[in-house]
Parts: C-alpha cells; sequence; structure tokens
C-alpha cells in the first residue's frame, strides 16, 4: 500500500489538465485550468472520419499528451515519459514514482475503467495516480468522472494496455519542477502565436479552421451517415459540451485563459481574440443544440443550420487567431 503524500486530489474538466494540474500542484505550482491548456497551446481542431469510425469524430484540441510536452517544455519542467510492452514494466515504472513520493500521470482506455458509466472507447484519456492498496489503485479524474475515485488494480491495467486508435504503450509520467520556472508573463505570447499559427496553417483540410470549414459542409450529410441518428448525433453534441471539453469543444477554456492573459498584456490584439473567441464558443453551444435537435426530429434542416453556423465559426475563428499571430513582438505589462 502506497500513497503520496500532500497531493490535492482535485479534478477539473478536462482530463489532460486536470492530471496536470495534480502534478503540479504536487510541485508547488498552482495554475488555474485555462492557463493550463492555453500555456499547453491546446487548443485545435479536427474532423476525424473513416471506414472504421462508426460516426464522424469532431476534437477541439491537440492530439493527446501533445499539450503536455507544450507545457513541460515552455516551462522548463523536467517530463519523464515511460513507455512500454510490458504489464510487469509498466506496472514497476508507476510504483517506483510512487515510492519516490510522485504522483504519476497515465494514458489510458477509459472503457476500462471502473467508475466510467459511459462505456466508449478512448484511448486518449489521461488520469493522475497517486496511491495504491492490493485491490484498488486511486486515481484523480475530471470532475465530471468524480474527481478522486478508485478502480481496480485489474482494470486499470487493462486500461494501460488497451490498442487502438489514440493509445500509448502503457504510457506513464512524473513532472517535476527542475529550476526556476519562468514567468507566466514571458510565456504567454509564444504559447498563444505557436497556437495560432498552427491553426492557421494546417497540413491538411480537416484541422484547423479549414477543419471547422469542412465539418459545416458534412454535418448536412450526417442523418445519412447514421442508422441510429437519435442515438449518434446527441452523442456527438454531448463530446461536445460535456465529456471534458470544458463546454463548447474546449472554446470557453481558451476564452478564459485569454481572459486571464490580458491581466498581464494589455494588447489590442489579446483583447480581439479574447472578444472573438467568446463569441467563436457560443456558436459551438448553438451547432451543439442543433445537432441534438436534428438527431432527435430527424429534420435535416436543422443540419443545414448546424453547416451555417460553423462556417460563421470557421471565420471568427481565423479572425482571432489572425489577431492574436500579431502578438508576436509585443512585451507583456509590467
Amino acid at each position: 500500500m502506497t500513497t503520496v503524500k500532500g497531493v490535492e486530489p482535485r479534478g477539473t474538466q478536462h482530463c489532460e489538465t486536470s492530471a496536470l494540474g495534480v502534478l503540479l500542484r504536487h510541485q508547488g505550482l498552482d495554475l488555474s485550468e485555462p492557463m493550463l491548456f492555453g500555456l499547453g497551446s491546446g487548443l485545435s481542431f479536427i474532423y476525424w472520419d473513416s471506414k472504421n469510425l462508426d460516426f464522424p469524430f469532431l476534437g477541439g484540441r491537440v492530439k493527446p499528451f501533445e499539450l503536455t510536452r507544450n507545457l513541460a517544455a515552455g516551462l522548463g519542467l523536467e517530463l519523464v515519459v515511460r513507455e512500454t510492452g510490458s504489464a510487469r514494466k509498466a506496472w514497476e515504472n508507476v510504483a517506483t514514482a510512487l515510492d519516490a513520493g510522485l504522483p504519476v500521470g497515465l494514458q489510458l482506455d477509459s472503457y476500462h475503467l471502473d467508475y466510467f458509466t459511459s462505456k466508449v472507447h478512448f484511448g486518449g484519456h489521461v488520469v493522475a495516480l497517486y496511491g495504491y492498496d492490493e485491490h484498488d489503485a486511486h486515481l484523480v479524474d475530471t470532475e465530471q468522472q468524480g474527481g478522486a475515485v478508485s478502480t481496480s488494480l485489474s482494470s486499470l491495467a487493462q486500461a494501460r494496455a488497451a490498442r487502438g486508435p489514440m493509445t500509448a504503450r502503457q504510457r506513464s509520467f512524473t513532472l517535476t519542477v527542475a529550476g526556476k520556472v519562468p514567468s507566466l508573463e514571458s510565456r504567454i505570447i509564444p504559447a498563444i502565436t505557436e497556437c495560432a499559427d498552427a491553426f492557421l496553417n494546417p497540413p491538411i483540410a480537416n484541422l484547423g479552421h479549414r477543419g471547422i470549414e469542412k465539418a459545416g459542409k458534412l454535418v448536412r450529410t450526417w442523418l445519412q451517415r447514421t442508422e441510429d441518428p437519435r442515438r449518434d448525433l446527441p452523442q456527438a453534441a454531448l463530446l461536445m459540451e460535456k465529456a471534458g471539453t470544458g463546454g463548447a469543444l474546449f472554446r470557453n477554456l481558451y476564452r478564459d485563459f485569454l481572459a486571464e492573459c490580458a491581466g498581464w498584456l494589455d494588447s489590442g490584439h489579446l483583447r480581439t481574440g479574447h472578444a472573438l473567441y467568446s463569441e467563436a464558443a457560443g456558436l459551438w453551444t448553438d451547432v451543439a443544440a442543433l445537432i441534438t435537435n436534428a438527431g432527435e426530429s430527424g429534420d435535416e434542416q436543422f443540419l443545414v443550420e448546424a453547416g451555417a453556423v460553423l462556417a460563421d465559426i470557421a471565420r471568427v475563428e481565423r479572425d482571432a487567431m489572425r489577431a492574436l499571430s500579431r502578438l508576436r513582438g509585443e512585451a507583456p505589462a509590467g
């Protein structure tokens, strides 16, 4: 039986930022969830569909674990990542860290966790592990999943060993403050402009503002894309609003990050970006409601409306990121 002392088992809205919050608070670095998300350049967009998917997937963030890597690099944190194909070695990796007094981040498939009521495979889920006994592992998950939770050691092993989209090879990681952390003020502009550049210049049409435009065209076909629209369309809308996205497909988190940055940086470009992301967040919530209505009613007109709103969102977010990309060269206040 091992429990890391001094862990504050508080979950927030998104899984990866919840785990990062646990690991960093234990190191004495207490940042808000929007700040973690923004400094990790977490905002993005992907429209993902393929033959092996039952239904298209709309993602509003960078791929799993990229946020963690971005945050660690930006703040000069020591990120130690371990992956292995061996279940024995995978457990040894986490037990060693816990015995050394460090909580551990884990990437796994949430489908296998005992406390998850929604049985959907998601291999990019991230939790913080802070203790275990002979039967159970003690984790911190999102607020929606209960914050401080437990799952059997066998279910945790299954979740970590799962293979499929977005999974990692039993990935575990620790974060430590190795030296003096740079001021948050000095990291705001690089984090924002890197995020803006990636969003404005996507390598393929499924990503960034081009991906939102594509979603606007394809969402109109969604009633023909599924055999069970009453299940699949409301589920897609739920993922946008409630499934650890902070609402509005992560746009609420990014809006709040930009508002927090405005306390350090007096910039017209930042104010413009914040105002436009406030607008975009509301529009994403409208899209989710329209998609739900389409699924429940079978009326294609709701999807036509959703497509029109998505076209507006693509324009609003493109304008927001263009403004934010102009922060390069500005200096933080104070």
